[in-house]
């Protein structure tokens, strides 16, 4: 489970620690016992739903759990500690039966029916159950979820991925630097391979960057972790409710994206952060088949120039017409790729960081500007 309310996450509400001296039974966490592992926060987990359900009432009679609600009606939760609404609770012991498929609210089509005919919220709980205080805000997803054969699609091309020794010049550089670190990170055992896309399979926000750091996703293995420009982008992706957390140190780290997905137009580390157009060109194909893949993805933010013409080149080998004159690459920028909106940014460099090129307001305006699109 994962609990969103309005595309928001919040941290799961642990009840069972307030009821279990109401359960009079030995192995009373239903929750550990029925699902098989043990509650934590919303923010590790890798996809939302659209239902956030009062746990623990099972437990207790009727007539208890309005008390208990009354306790915890607007607990303090989500990543600006501030209050989750009372309305955005099941507040009923049959919570089983709604989503056990016997009592589950109307269809989407069904609720504006009964919208159109006036009918009060009240109304509609009472339609679809006889006692219960209703108050679950469904939403209907835009696109269907990405199917199992697409995960593993994306999964299979990672390895792909990892596995690419194209570009004898890249493949020498990679390894020579894992071989010689700089002092404050001797003893660390280095990727030293391409690095694959990260972040979540059914995001409809795509990042795309120029290619890894020498000593920092060539070193982590994983997308802008590991350096500066890690630090501000992923610091302005939790900013804008994208990640779970700011800091992005390590494979493993706990960083989990939501709804976006990370990637680059060149996976291996090139040599002064340049590479030729031959590896440029012979990477691109990778970067093709991820958003291909991606098959929910709306909006495209190109860090840099060299991401915003990987971008156009990806596009055009998948048989996107590209407008002409070409989009030109600016901060802010926006230009119609076919099923995409691009929008262009600058890079999160220390080079464009440190002289003020690029500054906080910027690059959330970006981000801003993508939750927009999607919304």
């Amino acid at each position: 489970m994962e609990l969103g309310v309005d595309r928001r996450a919040f941290q799961l509400v642990e009840e069972f620690e307030r009821l279990a001296p109401r359960l009079d039974r030995a192995g009373g966490d239903l929750f550990v016992d029925w699902i098989g592992f043990a509650v934590e926060p919303a923010q590790r987990l890798r996809r939302r739903v659209d239902v956030f359900l009062f746990l623990g009432a099972e437990g207790l009679d009727r007539g208890q759990v309005g008390g208990v609600v009354q306790d915890r009606q607007r607990p303090a939760v989500g990543l600006d500690r501030g209050d989750l609404a009372a309305e955005d609770l099941v507040q009923d012991t049959d919570v089983g039966l709604l989503v056990g498929g016997r009592a589950l609210p109307a269809t989407a089509g069904d609720q504006a029916d009964g919208e159109a005919g006036g009918k009060s919220a009240e109304e509609e709980g009472a339609a679809h159950r006889p006692t219960a205080h209703d108050s679950v805000r469904c939403h209907e997803e835009e696109a269907k979820p990405m199917s199992s054969e697409g995960r593993r699609a994306l999964a299979a091309l990672a390895e792909e991925v990892h596995r690419c020794r194209l570009c004898p010049r890249l493949v020498e550089w990679r390894e020579a630097q894992a071989a010689d670190p700089p002092r404050r990170y001797r003893g660390q055992e280095y990727w030293a391979r391409p690095v694959s896309g990260f972040g979540d399979p059914e995001a409809r926000v795509g990042i795309v960057g120029l290619a890894p750091a020498a000593h920092g996703a060539n070193r982590t293995g994983r997308m802008f972790t590991g350096d500066r420009s890690g630090d501000w982008l992923y610091a302005a992706l939790h900013r804008a409710g994208f990640a779970n957390q700011p800091e992005s140190e390590w494979r493993g780290d706990g960083l989990e994206l939501r709804d976006a997905y990370i990637t680059a137009t060149v996976r291996c580390a090139p040599p002064a952060n340049k590479p030729t157009p031959e590896e440029r060109d012979t990477c691109l194909p990778y970067l093709q088949r991820e958003l291909e893949l991606l098959e929910r993805c709306q909006v495209l933010i190109a860090l840099g120039s060299f991401g915003w013409d990987g971008v156009l080149r990806a596009a055009r080998a998948l048989g996107v017409e590209v407008p002409r004159p070409r989009p030109k690459f600016g901060h802010g920028a926006e230009a119609e790729i076919g099923r995409w909106r691009l929008l262009g940014c600058y890079h999160p460099s220390q080079q464009n960081t440190f002289t003020g090129k690029l500054t906080e307001p910027m690059t959330d305006a970006v981000l801003e500007r993508a939750r927009e699109l999607v919304a």
